[in-house]
């Protein structure tokens, strides 16, 4: 028979057409008390002070109704000056998640959300929308941030004085990666919204492209947020890359500000911060140090920041101030993460002068004077190296403040491939050298147009120059931001994200197991510096495998290289992060978040919605699917956070099934392609592929209500469930159009990776809030049978086809079997499989790890692939089957 859409719909939907599957929750809503939050700091005790707050506040089903008014409280039961709105829905209706904004200020202990009013803000934002502007009014502060042209916020003014100006997104771009010609770039804004409006936080959202010389390029979106009692805006800067790798080498990225001058140049001061809290404290015409003392008054303004007394009282030194050097620009240079470099200049055409070295700087520069000037920092100054700051013609009548996010004092960025073809040209040697080299090499398949990278920065504009101290807290808030975070024990409480639980160290057995997820954090936080995992384009992934012969991660061989989430270390570490609430774990996961959602994933062109599997280079694998770009793997930094940025790579994959049409990820299986399937229909796992959209889809179903990706959902769902062997099938035809599996005959065709890709975590949500019967049986027999006895399986299905691999991490889906079937035999056998330690890293009583000669340490037998599933077994089995557990281990 013809295969066609027709044949291959018959059976499955027109089959379903009689009897429609409800989406109907599980469990009925509820109404009850408002149970308060706690929310507390992930690192243990309030900061001196945060520059506004932002966190999000799960809450059980059926608790928290819409409109109802919610507050945050200090622990004596004053309200602070908040801002609340709701980011996901239950499927009753009731609130599932809000977020909170809280005003600029000092830390406070004891904090909880619960049901009230919150105070008022003493300076509510305000934002005024104009023609040609959009104005932040806080206080005496506003910020003009312009609809259109190149300076994206015209100016800020503390009442008539305008402290800064100009602030604009600058980009190089060379033709040759060496001494190549320089175009040099500026942002020019295409639009401007307004996505929050106050009173204690606002959001503009800021779109465009990089414009020079004819060209447009380098798509760029750009949030600033202010906080109401903050004179700063928080800046979240995302680009995307589409160029032509072998012929545009991005050679200067950043953002700059220029701050009028008005004070003598005495009174002109530059701030640089250095090496751990250190900070450059000069002026452009300095004081201190002279042959001839100005006198103490002098001195200690000038390093304070004050204005220094009038030339008479600086006796000797007053009628000859003229004839001390001014010094008009600074750089401070982080090439590496090892080491900066600081040096200045008397004006361009002179010599420069070294003035300091040091380690890692936090990445803050400030120029002004008594009467004002402006701050501008990078997170991740050093870890994303090489970054630079500048300070330019401090001594005329307007400086030029410059945070570059890629230095143009560095070689420039080179994203050609690493590799030529070597003779694979055709999918045989291709698949030669994935066996040899593990890389999936395709020729066209290995570029980085269409990769991203998101940036955050601070920018203060000062009606006077801080204190050194302030600075220093300033420099360290932006390095390392203040973060709430609500509980783990009221975010377990609410029943969110599946099958987890709180540490658990009730028996030795359970605290064996804690330990190990504690060492393991410790080990893969201490290897990021160790190792140097590092950079522009690295920071925030991990290596995929050790290498114990060179005692080196394999960072040069095929697909042992960078990670790119394989085998889901994302997922582990966010679990980790919301059971301990422990900040090293968060910012860990935090950082690995912001790396994979855009550097491991395409947003233009024709790979867009897909990740790339892990490589030598983050895009240079040939194997392009959702199982990266997986929505999953966000959408706990995205409930704690509210961050809008990852809120739009999630709603980004809503439609990236249809890349699939294009995009074959099947197409180099040994023994020829697929036969071919009608228009519309592409064949789809039901682990790595529809799982992973699934949870865009969720996302988008919880944070909106539409009943179209709630349906979407049940489609897939209930037509897998329908197939003759159900998840057994392993992948089928799947009708883009009514989001359905089609009947692909009575095979049976098990992938290990199915179920190592966020299956697990999501199937175990989406039959929490979905009764679709037909899907909970199937993933439950899958459950049941992936690991069970060979001989079991064949006498069971018959000859079991496909693999068996990572016995150990699929423990955890018998244990979901055995906890939701009630079955204790199942139970044991899961904890069997989890201690045998087969396929996978192994339960050990003590800690592995040694230290080698040179600092090196080593966990034997280590790759990210077996931590990253021995971390969510341990977590998922340690609620599933805990008992089984403590029955189960022999040390």
């Amino acid at each position: 028979m013809r295969l066609t859409r027709r044949t291959l719909l018959g059976g499955t939907v027109l089959a379903a057409a009689g009897s429609a599957v409800r989406a109907v929750p599980v469990q009925a809503a509820r109404v009850s008390r408002l149970a308060p939050a706690p929310v507390r700091w992930i690192d243990g005790a309030p900061p001196g002070r945060h520059f506004g707050q932002t966190f999000g506040v799960a809450w059980p089903r059926g608790t928290l109704s819409k409109g109802r008014s919610l507050t945050v409280q200090t622990a004596d039961g004053a309200s602070l000056p908040s801002q609340s709105w709701p980011t996901a829905y239950w499927p009753d209706g009731s609130i599932k998640w809000t977020a909170h904004a809280l005003a600029a200020g000092a830390g406070s202990a004891g904090l909880t959300v619960t049901q009230g009013r919150p105070a008022r803000p003493t300076s509510p934002i305000v934002v005024e929308e104009g023609a040609d502007t959009v104005t932040i009014v806080s206080g005496d502060l506003r910020w003009e941030i312009a609809r259109s042209g190149d300076s994206v916020i015209r100016s800020a003014r503390h009442g008539e004085r305008a402290v800064l100006q100009n602030v604009r997104l600058l980009g190089e771009v060379r033709d040759a990666p060496i001494d190549g010609t320089r175009l040099p770039l500026l942002g020019r804004i295409d639009a401007v919204v307004v996505e929050q409006r106050g009173p204690v936080r606002a959001v503009i959202r800021v779109e465009g492209k990089h414009a020079g010389g004819g060209r447009s390029v380098l798509p760029f979106t750009l949030r600033l947020y202010a906080y109401a009692g903050s004179d700063a805006l928080r800046i979240v800067h995302s680009f995307v890359f589409d160029l032509d790798p072998a012929k545009d080498f991005i050679s200067g990225l950043g953002i700059s500000a220029d701050v009028p001058l008005r004070a003598p140049l005495h009174d002109r001061h530059v701030r640089l911060a250095t090496a751990g809290d250190g900070m450059f404290v000069e002026a452009v015409r300095p004081l201190t140090g002279l042959r001839r003392d100005p006198g103490r008054a002098a001195r200690q303004a000038q390093v304070a920041g004050r204005a220094a007394p009038p030339p008479e009282e600086m006796g000797r030194v007053g009628p000859l101030l003229d004839r001390i050097p001014a010094w008009s620009d600074f750089t401070l240079r982080q090439l590496s993460a090892r080491g900066f470099t600081l040096s200045k200049r008397t004006a361009e055409g002179h010599a420069w002068v070294d003035a300091e070295e040091g380690a890692r700087s936090p990445g803050l520069g400030y120029v002004g004077s008594p009467q004002g000037g402006a701050a501008l920092a990078a997170r991740y100054f050093w870890e994303r190296h090489p970054s630079q700051i500048d300070i330019r013609n401090a001594a005329t009548d307007t400086a030029r403040l410059t945070q570059w996010l890629w230095s143009p004092d560095a070689p420039a960025m080179d994203l050609r491939s690493y590799r030529g073809m070597m003779g694979m040209e055709g999918y045989d040697a291709q698949n030669e050298g994935l066996d040899i080299t593990y890389e999936d090499y395709e020729p066209g398949w290995d570029s980085a147009t269409g990769v991203a990278r998101t940036s955050e920065l601070m920018l203060w504009a000062l009606d006077r120059t801080p204190e050194t101290a302030t600075l220093e807290e300033m420099a360290r808030a932006a390095a390392t931001p203040p973060q709430l975070m609500v509980a783990p024990a009221h975010l377990h409480a609410a029943g969110v994200f599946g099958d987890w639980g709180l540490p658990d160290r009730s028996t030795p057995t359970r605290a064996l197991l804690e330990n190990q997820l504690d060492n393991l954090i410790d080990f893969y936080a201490g290897e990021v510096d160790r190792r140097s995992w590092y950079g522009f384009w690295d920071h925030g992934d991990v290596m995929h495998t050790y290498d114990s012969d060179r005692r080196v991660w394999r960072y040069d061989i095929g697909g042992f290289a960078w990670d790119n989430s394989e085998l889901s270390p994302d997922l582990w570490l966010w679990y980790a992060a919301i059971r301990s609430g422990d900040a090293k774990t968060y910012r860990l996961a935090e950082a690995m978040t912001r790396h994979t959602g855009e550097v491991d994933v395409y947003h233009m062109g024709p790979f867009t919605g897909m990740g790339t599997r892990h490589g030598v280079q983050h895009w240079s694998d040939s194997s392009k699917q959702p199982r990266v770009s997986n929505a999953i793997y966000r959408r706990i930094f995205y409930y704690l956070t509210a961050d809008e940025r990852v809120g739009d790579l999630m709603r980004a994959l809503l439609t990236s099934d249809h890349t699939l049409q294009t995009v074959e990820i099947g197409r180099k299986v040994p023994g020829g392609q697929r036969k071919a399937l009608p228009a519309g229909v592409v064949e789809m796992s039901f682990g790595t592929t529809w799982c992973a959209l699934a949870g865009a889809w969720l996302a988008e179903w919880e944070r909106t209500g539409a009943k179209q990706w709630r349906d979407q959902l049940v489609a897939g769902m209930d037509s897998i469930g329908r197939l003759p062997k159900g998840w057994l099938t392993g992948s089928a035809p799947y009708d883009l159009k009514s989001g359905r599996f089609l009947n692909p005959g009575d095979r049976i065709q098990i992938a290990h990776l199915n179920g190592v890709f966020g299956a697990p975590e999501v199937s175990s949500e989406l039959l929490d809030l979905l009764d679709v019967p037909r899907y909970r049986a199937a993933w439950l027999e899958y459950c049941r049978w992936y690991n069970a006895p060979r001989a079991e399986f064949d006498a069971k299905f018959g000859k079991r086809v496909g693999s068996s691999n990572l016995r150990e991490g699929h423990s955890r889906l018998t244990a979901y079997a055995a906890n939701r079937e009630k079955d204790p035999a199942l139970a044991g056998r899961a904890a069997r499989e989890f201690f045998s330690g087969e396929a996978g890293l192994g339960t050990v009583a003590h800690d592995p790890r040694h230290t080698l000669p040179g600092g090196i340490v080593e966990w034997p037998g280590v790759s990210t692939n077996a931590a990253a599933q021995w971390g969510l077994a341990a977590i998922q089995n340690l609620v599933l089957i805990p008992e089984a557990l403590d029955a189960a281990y022999r040390p």
